[in-house]
């Protein structure tokens, strides 16, 4: 609170006004817009409702709120030695469960960086100078694409209100907020967005040549953040030559309720989104969301050191420029009038200030191999970040970015915080008495009003595990459908089943029994259980969705969308649905025409979906309020993907969860957890895993040094960052020498001395390998290119499989060994061992019967054993 009521600081209390002012916007237009995606309602209406909720919809919780204040000082105040790397930098980690609100406690820190930055303007005189005016202010990472997808919609509504209000102050006098639009930017892989104007425009063609946006990838949100109006790539998208954007604008543009990001309200610049590498670069938008592989990108591509503040050129027209993109882009010092722009002619600019917030999301996914990968990088993310200001005493000291992270599940995060960022662990809300009251949460006992979630465990004994799937399965269909026929929309939420697997062959599996065996049985079994039938014509299908890694990146968003939809209790009751089956029935006997369109049946497209199969790509940034019901298929690898898995459903207090957990009882695995299921559900929190990132240890240098090294050395100045720059760097200058001393020191703070001497050790060897490279016949580049009329040799080697060595440099995170492929002998492999009776495959084997009940021989792969093999099983089984 001292930084909020400092009569010398006003700007601090200004900024927190504005970052409140834009929370509550936020709030308010994500309800807005999804309640509109979710019944179809006009926008009018939607906002009438929302409007109707009062402060509820856009009030804080007290955690968020505490967790806000409580890095107020660290942001405004960058000389903080809380924000430097190294034993005194502090990482605020906000510990809290899942589904309680931790992304709107760091959306309201975005808030507050974007203001406080633009009213500080520049910092410092000469080299030292840093403007706020523009450039990226908050980097925030995730590590899977979906959490990335689902994350980016609520981020893009909250850059939507922050420009909102930029645009009203401006308009209205007040340039406090700067002429720079706040945008947002979606940096990720190349299958997930496009990485250059020309891939985004050839997309929005082909989408309005086919009619339909499936393959337009440049598109990443299929309503408008800000109105929740639906968008579509070949309406809405637009492609401008001249300054090389991709515009997307609000459809919604007539009459007084007209979006502000439609194209008559915001011509030329429409919804401040960016998913364009080349455009990102350009422009480099207030927030970016990124993967953590993205960084893997710094060391290739020397134009990515834009978004840490590294410019020195601007064009009035195509953005900040850089040598590397001016080719692609062809911008040059001046460009003449053309069509609506006027000409314009570059100016050198002040340097901006690096990303002074990041945001690290779940961080319990920052583990392993990957974690380990990340948390050397880090280093050269630090180095790009860093820059030098004095302090409140005139002292000249080294400012770095403040960091936080979230997770709902961890454990010793202290040994991981300082593995990965170098600093200290701060835990919010930190652990005080009791451990069941922080008093900014407490945890209370169940009731109707706080119903919670409960866990059953199923494990069938000597029951194929095939078989087992298909009957719970069967019976939660059917179950679902019969609470849902006698009450209605409160049992909604168990008429989705959740289907969560460890392995994509365990899942492909139920993807087939969901469309035969599964589909038969809840046609006809549920009248002779005394329940409902789900499905009651033979044609008529579940609607199956997934979310693993099988499914496009494109298709993710509209996945989630569906997920949304509930079942209509005037159209998806038994009763209605056998009401149109009869009304089918009686039309074709007297051979009558009948328009199936307003009969009501689902549509397999747009409808509400029966069941969604997924890994461990639902276990983080799936946040479906309606979901109640899941089906955990096998106990998953650690207790932490098992906790935030389980918890996608029964988030909403209103709507009370049911995790069913079947057990296979042929792994010794299952059945611990099972004889031990209370006890176990009980204390999970206190079971989860502790996390290992060892980033100092030799084979994570020997893999990751020379990404990091020259990610940062290229990327410290101009000079260093083009790609023709490789031959002509010091490395032993000045920049080189202070990036190996920080390296070192950030070593020595995370592994003691020895990490230290190792670090130094591969840094030496990656210095030798560059001299050498330098004394080719060709001038030396990063990449292979062609540069004034000569070809560049390149220094970097890409991880193609090929023998590692020091100059190899992944383009991602997760390449960190060569693949082996293992050669099978053709023979042998069947050949009968120590009197195993013979194997035979049978064709049908594992089939559905004609009555619906599986056929009693086979394994899961459809292999039988011979007569009397077979027989001596089953009378085995008996006995």
């Amino acid at each position: 609170m001292d930084a909020l009521s400092n009569p010398e600081r006003p700007e601090v209390l200004e900024a927190f006004r504005f970052a409140n002012r834009a929370m509550a916007l936020q709030r308010k237009h994500t309800a807005i817009a999804a309640l509109r995606e979710r019944e179809g309602i006009a926008f009018q209406e939607a906002k009438k409702r929302i409007d109707a909720k009062g402060a509820e919809e856009a009030s804080w919780r007290p955690f968020q709120l505490a967790f806000v204040l409580l890095n107020l000082r660290a942001l405004a105040d960058p000389t903080l030695k809380e924000r430097e790397a190294g034993p005194d930098g502090i990482v605020d980690l906000l510990f809290f469960p899942t589904g309680g609100g931790k992304t709107e406690a760091y959306l309201g820190l975005a808030a507050f960086t974007f203001a406080i930055r633009r009213l500080q303007g520049t910092i410092g005189t000469g080299e030292d100078a840093r403007s706020g005016e523009a450039g990226v202010a908050v980097l925030m990472r995730y590590t899977l694409r979906l959490l990335t997808a689902q994350q980016f919609q609520r981020a893009a509504a909250l850059v939507c209100a922050a420009e909102v209000l930029r645009r009203e102050a401006y308009d209205g006098g007040d340039v406090r907020w700067g002429t720079t639009p706040f945008r947002i930017g979606l940096w990720v892989g190349g299958a997930v967005s496009p990485n250059s104007f020309d891939e985004a425009q050839k997309q929005i063609a082909e989408a309005k040549d086919n009619g339909d946006g499936k393959g337009a990838k440049v598109l990443q949100t299929l309503a408008c953040p800000w109105c929740g109006s639906a968008l579509s790539a070949q309406r809405d998208l637009h492609a401008d030559d001249d300054l090389r954007r991709i515009l997307l604008y609000c459809p919604n543009g007539e009459g007084k309720q007209a979006c502000p990001f439609s194209q008559r309200r915001s011509p030329g610049e429409g919804l401040p989104i960016l998913t364009v590498d080349e455009e990102i670069y350009r422009l480099a938008p207030s927030l970016l969301i990124a993967t953590v592989d993205k960084l893997a990108q710094l060391p290739w591509r020397g134009q990515a050191g834009m978004l840490f503040g590294r410019v020195s050129d601007l064009c009035p027209r195509h953005g900040y420029r850089h040598a590397d993109l001016d080719t692609r882009t062809k911008c040059g010092d001046k460009h003449q009038a053309k069509g609506k722009h006027a000409a314009v002619k570059s100016k050198p600019v002040a340097r901006l200030r690096p990303p002074d917030l990041i945001i690290q999301d779940e961080l319990h996914l920052i583990s392993g191999a990957l974690g380990t990968t990340v948390g050397l990088f880090e280093a050269a993310v630090d180095e790009l970040c860093g820059w030098s200001a004095q302090d409140a005493y005139g002292t000249t000291v080294r400012v770095g970015p403040k960091i936080v992270a979230s997770t709902a599940t961890t454990k010793r995060s202290a040994d991981q915080i300082s593995g990965v960022f170098a600093r200290k662990s701060a835990i919010f809300p930190p652990q005080v008495i009791d451990i069941g009251d922080t008093f900014f949460s407490r945890q209370v006992e169940l009731s109707k009003e706080a119903p919670g979630r409960r866990y059953l465990g199923i494990c069938a004994h000597g029951v194929r595990m095939k078989q087992a799937e298909i009957r719970v399965a069967e019976i939660l269909f059917l179950a679902g459908q019969t609470l849902f026929d006698r009450h209605g929309k409160p049992a909604d939420p168990y008429m989705t089943l959740v289907g969560y697997f460890n392995a994509t062959r365990e899942l492909a599996g139920m993807r087939r029994f969901l469309d035969d065996d599964i589909a038969t049985r809840v046609r006809i079994h549920g009248t002779r259980k005394g329940l409902s039938n789900r499905l009651l014509r033979r044609t008529e299908m579940l609607s199956v969705q997934e979310l693993t890694s099988r499914i496009s990146s494109a298709d993710i968003t509209e996945v989630l969308s569906r997920l949304e939809v509930s079942f209509d209790e005037s159209m998806d009751t038994t009763v209605r649905r056998q009401a149109v089956v009869d009304e089918l029935r009686a039309a074709a006997q007297h051979k009558q025409r009948i328009d199936v369109s307003k009969l009501g049946l689902r549509n397999e497209g747009t409808g509400a979906v029966d069941a969604v199969i997924a890994t461990s790509m639902l276990q983080v940034g799936v946040d479906v309020s309606r979901f109640g019901l899941m089906m955990v298929v096998g106990q998953p690898k650690n207790t932490a993907e098992y906790i935030q898995a389980s918890s996608r459903v029964g988030r909403d207090a209103k709507r009370p969860g049911l995790v069913v957990a079947l057990y296979n009882w042929t792994r010794p695995r299952d059945l611990a957890h099972f004889e031990n299921f209370g006890h176990y559900h009980a204390t999970f929190y206190r079971q989860v895993e502790a996390l290992s990132v060892t980033p100092f240890a030799r084979r994570s240098l020997d893999r990751t040094t020379a990404a990091a090294w020259i990610a940062a050395v290229r990327n410290a100045t101009t000079p260093h960052s083009r790609n023709h720059d490789a031959y002509d760097i010091d490395l032993d200058g000045p920049v080189a020498q202070q990036v190996t001393e920080r390296f070192l020191a950030r070593a020595e703070t995370v592994g003691g001395p020895r990490a230290r001497k190792y670090l130094g050790e591969r840094i030496e060897v990656l210095k030798d390998a560059w001299a050498h490279k330098k004394q080719g016949s060709a001038r030396l580049g990063y990449e292979e290119a062609a540069w004034q009329g000569q070809r560049l040799s390149g220094l970097l080697n890409k991880a193609t499989g090929a023998t590692w060595n020091e100059l190899t440099v992944a383009q991602s995170m997760r390449e960190t060994e060569n693949e082996i492929n293992l050669l099978v002998p053709g023979t042998g492999l069947y050949d009968v061992v120590g009197w195993a009776p013979a194997w035979s495959y049978a064709a049908g084997a594992g089939q559905a019967g004609s009555d619906g009940e599986d056929s009693p021989e086979g394994d899961e792969t459809g292999a039988v054993l011979d007569g009397k093999a077979d027989k001596a099983g089953r009378q085995g089984k008996r006995a």
